[in-house]
């Protein structure tokens, strides 16, 4: 199986299996390690809380795996967040892949969560469904920015790739992004 995505109890599994489904790309959803093992790329999913997620990822005896994990891996929406060192929601310690905390996206004139389209700083407009954000850095590619707080959108550090929004529900634009990293 070229791809691999990592069912450890976090949602968004479906929507992002049919995003590879229309872009041809053959992919199993697993929790085995030895499956995501021999898979050329993985996807960490999510939609959820980090405390949950990183706890659905122990239970299932992946933790270490996914820090430890040499192919391209691609973190969506939660799965992003988990790359960081820390969240504050919960006070939760995560895979420690990137640097930072997450943080919680300020109130203000528009409502958290933050959800629905939002235009990235290369200017292509994209889906976010989420209330944390990821601090900007040395891995960020793209940025986005709500109630003034300004987040990483897009980061990659070697073969670790991270995407805030859902690509898989951002039309073409999406697609693109998630077939470059189906390619590389």
């Amino acid at each position: 199986m070229r791809t691999a995505i990592i069912d450890y109890g976090a949602g968004n599994t479906r929507s992002v299996s049919n995003a590879l489904t229309r872009l041809g790309e053959p992919h199993t959803l697993t929790a085995d390690p030895a499956v995501l093992g021999a898979a050329e790329r993985v996807i960490l999913p999510g939609v959820g809380a980090a405390a949950s997620a990183m706890r659905g990822l122990a239970e299932r005896g992946l933790t270490q795996w996914v820090r430890e994990c040499e192919q391209p891996l691609l973190g969506i929406c939660l799965g992003m967040q988990l790359l960081y060192e820390h969240s504050t929601e919960g006070d939760t310690p995560c895979l420690g892949l990137l640097p930072g905390r997450v943080t919680e996206l300020p109130p203000g004139p528009q409502p958290v969560p933050h959800m629905g389209w939002n235009t990235l700083s290369t200017g292509e407009m994209v889906y976010f469904v989420h209330s944390y954000g990821c601090p900007v850095g040395p891995a960020t590619v793209a940025t986005g920015t709500y109630n003034g707080q300004t987040f990483s959108a897009i980061v990659r550090a070697g073969h670790r790739w991270g995407m805030q929004f859902h690509p898989e529900k951002s039309g073409p634009v999406g697609a693109e992004l998630l077939s470059q990293f189906l390619q590389a």
